[in-house]
């Protein structure tokens, strides 16, 4: 069973039908939508501020999500994909994003709707994504606008996999 914490007076509230992995950790100040899954050694950890997931996201293997003390806290929207060991920190992230592994968002970045942020990519502070783009590199610059193939080939295809993938599991 997931650890699930109460903290400083918060609970973490689930909506229907999401799957938590036994080792995924959920502490505190955390609302998450419908159709939501975290995986196996997540964390989403809403210690320190709020964290807001919306409907059909998956935080997958080994992700952290987290926020920055009285400053900075996490939006996560809907059909949202966060894959494994990414690092997800006080930013806001809009509708169909596809962040990839080991992807790292710091505070204040604003992931704007219809984007992939590539594998290994760091978003700096502050940085605003531009939406229908894929962003890559250390720091993370466009390298091209996204395409209709790679929106419902990737960015969809990959939110309701998981869907799928999670029902193995309850």
């Amino acid at each position: 069973m997931a650890i699930i914490k109460s903290l400083r007076g918060f609970t973490p509230v689930f909506g229907k039908d999401c799957f938590l992995a036994d080792n995924a950790v959920i502490i505190g100040d955390v609302i998450m939508g419908d159709f939501c899954s975290i995986w196996f050694n997540a964390v989403v950890r809403g210690d320190v501020h709020s964290i807001r997931i919306g409907n059909k996201v998956n935080i997958q293997d080994g992700a952290i999500v987290h926020c920055t003390y009285q400053k900075a806290p996490t939006v996560i929207r809907n059909n949202v994909s966060i894959a494994h060991n990414a690092v997800i920190h006080g930013c806001t992230i809009h509708d169909n994003v596809l962040i990839g592994m080991g992807a790292i968002i710091m505070d204040h970045a604003v992931i704007e709707s219809n984007t992939v942020i590539a594998a290994g990519a760091l978003i700096l502070e502050d940085t605003v994504v531009e939406s229908g783009s894929v962003y890559a590199g250390v720091p993370a610059k466009k390298v091209k606008s996204i395409d209709e193939n790679l929106l419902l080939g990737q960015i969809n295809r990959i939110a309701d996999s998981y869907i799928m993938y999670a029902g193995w599991y309850k």
